[in-house]
């Protein structure tokens, strides 16, 4: 798995984009949180990351390196979190948000929720108002900073802050909603998880599209039939195996590895689905911030 370009490219990722991830490392979890919370989704959040990070790496030689790169990143990665809002039928939602009179002088804030449950409740509210409770209350950004990065007012930001504010000050700690299951889904990634757990790829790929994509986030981009993937996996060292779970209620596969005798989790990999067959994998072996970033991992016994 260790060398497994940019995610819309046929291979594995070039050495160039390699680098520049790896100068971006101590941003990743950052980055990750923040979308992950716009989204509500640990999965889906890192999937936009990926895509912001391509996206800012085919506009380096544009940037200006006398600025911070930092706010450059997280503006890349607000704005897909926006646009996948918007795919996700919030739209209006949004619109209805951003219509809002920008002029308002809130009264005073009552007070920055810092702590970890308003990164959750946040997705009770709507987006403008999610991103600037998230990046004042959480990330520390100034008003400033926020207007630019959400294409705003001071003043805007300041309304947007407390509206968000007192709206979540009122709501109940509630837990997190179950999703629903999608029986294909559910059979489907059972099957998966059995056949792949028996090193069976002959009958994996029964279960996988011919024209079927695979992400090895950070590593690896294009058709899975001709990916070394399987391949990896049957020659790692280290005990593995596979299990269905599920992370923050969002099905999924639990990569499992051996520890001193314990089976803990490792990484996670998402499918996809189209009908009675696979059309899509995507493998976080290489994003530990996926799984630090989970309020809930629930395994199912094998």
């Amino acid at each position: 798995m260790d060398d497994l370009s940019g995610p819309h490219s046929p291979g594995p990722f070039e050495a160039r984009y390699v680098a520049f991830l790896e100068t971006i490392t101590r941003l990743r979890p950052s980055l990750h949180r923040y979308c992950t919370r716009m989204t509500g989704s640990v999965m889906d959040g890192e999937d936009i990351v990926q895509e912001a990070l391509f996206d800012a790496y085919r506009k380096l030689d544009s940037f200006d390196d006398s600025l911070p790169l930092k706010p450059w990143l997280f503006r890349i990665a607000h704005n897909r979190c926006i646009d996948f809002l918007r795919r996700r039928e919030v739209r209006e939602t949004a619109e209805a948000a951003a219509q809002e009179p920008d002029s308002v002088e809130p009264a005073e804030p009552i007070g920055a929720i810092v702590h970890r449950a308003v990164e959750h409740l946040v997705l009770l509210v709507p987006p403008k108002e999610r991103a600037c409770v998230l990046l004042k209350d959480v990330f520390d950004y100034s008003l400033e900073e926020i207007s630019e990065l959400v294409d705003s007012t001071v003043g805007g930001v300041k309304a947007a802050l407390n509206r968000g504010r007192s709206k979540l000050a009122s709501l109940p700690q509630t837990s997190r909603p179950e999703r629903a299951v999608n029986p294909e889904m559910s059979r489907l990634l059972h099957l998966y998880v059995e056949r792949f757990n028996r090193r069976d790829w002959d009958g994996l790929r029964d279960l996988i599209a011919a024209d079927a994509r695979l992400l090895v986030a950070d590593r690896f981009s294009g058709p899975l039939a001709n990916a070394p993937y399987f391949f990896r996996y049957e020659h790692m060292t280290t005990p593995w195996r596979m299990a269905v779970g599920k992370v923050d209620g969002q099905m999924a596969i639990v990569a499992l590895r051996q520890d001193n005798g314990m089976w803990t989790p490792h990484s996670v990999v998402r499918i996809q689905v189209a009908g009675p067959l696979i059309t899509r994998v995507v493998d976080y072996f290489h994003c530990p911030w996926v799984f630090a970033a989970a309020g809930s991992v629930v395994v199912e016994p094998s």
